[in-house]
């Protein structure tokens, strides 16, 4: 099997989404230790970087396919959020944020948050609404997740653009402690790709989870600090709360970092990373454990 090749398979074309070849089986060598070895699942992931690249692409048309606004919509949905969490908590429930403008607080846990959110949402139906190719052709099945959560990346780069835009309008700049940003955005990746996989192989399982993946993203963007500070959550329960959920670390690192000039709460991030190590690896091994029962489940 190690020696043969087969096409990646469109499920309307019967074509593979960019000429994109992957073995037919998987190495014999990976069979069993892949579960193990996470150096080798990732060089798996890192020769399946093309079909990642195919998927996400299809995904990306797909989605943008019939809008007349195309990706306008990336930038227009938390923009429009923004403006009702401007009102809502800035005007009537008066959330300050002191020298910095609230429309900027609140728009980088709003683009923090959409890239959460539609990683969850598309990842958790990313193996679900590919059974048909997985059961025709070997592929690492981790691909289809984190596809999804390559075009939330996308978007989430168009909202980044529209940062520095309104950074101009608001005559400020980032602050010089902006590179904290970049130790932020891994936890922010393996937490989200962590979710991803638990949730892709939930609802091949059990499809009325995906049901409840539209009340989880109405409820969560209010139980994260996206409109408010993590200092509303009382003191003593912030480190749980953290622990539980690390975007209320991540959201508050980035704040600091870009629009307050200060580095992130050191233990805090300790704590957002750790927690994020776990939902990542304790993801990957609920998925491996479930994956081998998605043909018999379809």
């Amino acid at each position: 099997m190690g020696g043969q090749r087969a096409q990646v398979i469109d499920d309307r074309e019967g074509q593979a989404p960019g000429g994109v070849t992957i073995p037919a089986g998987p190495p014999p060598e990976l069979v069993f230790k892949r579960r193990l070895r996470p150096v080798q699942v990732a060089h798996e992931l890192w020769a399946a970087r093309e079909l990642v690249r195919a998927l996400a692409e299809r995904d990306l048309r797909a989605r943008y396919k019939q809008a007349v606004l195309g990706f306008a919509w990336a930038v227009l949905t938390p923009l429009a959020l923004c403006a009702i969490f401007t009102l809502v908590f800035h005007r009537a429930v008066k959330i300050e944020t002191g020298a910095v403008p609230y429309t900027l607080f609140a728009y980088v846990g709003l683009i923090v948050w959409q890239f959460f959110s539609n990683t969850m949402n598309q990842g958790a139906l990313s193996l679900a609404n590919n059974l048909s190719l997985l059961n025709k052709v070997y592929c690492p099945r981790e691909a289809f997740p984190l596809a999804t959560m390559l075009v939330a990346t996308v978007d989430m780069a168009i909202g980044v653009g529209v940062l520095g835009l309104m950074f101009l309008v608001f005559w400020t700049a980032p602050a010089a402690t902006f590179l904290w940003a970049l130790p932020l955005l891994v936890i922010q990746f393996a937490f989200t790709y962590g979710i991803a996989l638990i949730l892709s192989v939930a609802v091949v399982y059990l499809r009325d989870v995906r049901h409840l993946l539209p009340i989880i993203t109405q409820m969560g963007v209010f139980a994260t600090p996206v409109a408010y500070p993590l200092a509303k959550i009382p003191h003593r329960l912030q480190e749980i709360y953290v622990g539980v959920n690390p975007l209320g670390a991540v959201i508050e690192g980035y704040r600091k970092a870009l629009l307050y000039g200060e580095a992130p709460d050191g233990r805090m991030t300790l704590i957002a990373a750790a927690s994020s190590l776990v939902f990542l690896v304790g993801g990957y091994l609920f998925f491996k454990k479930l994956e081998t029962g998605i043909a018999d489940v379809a």
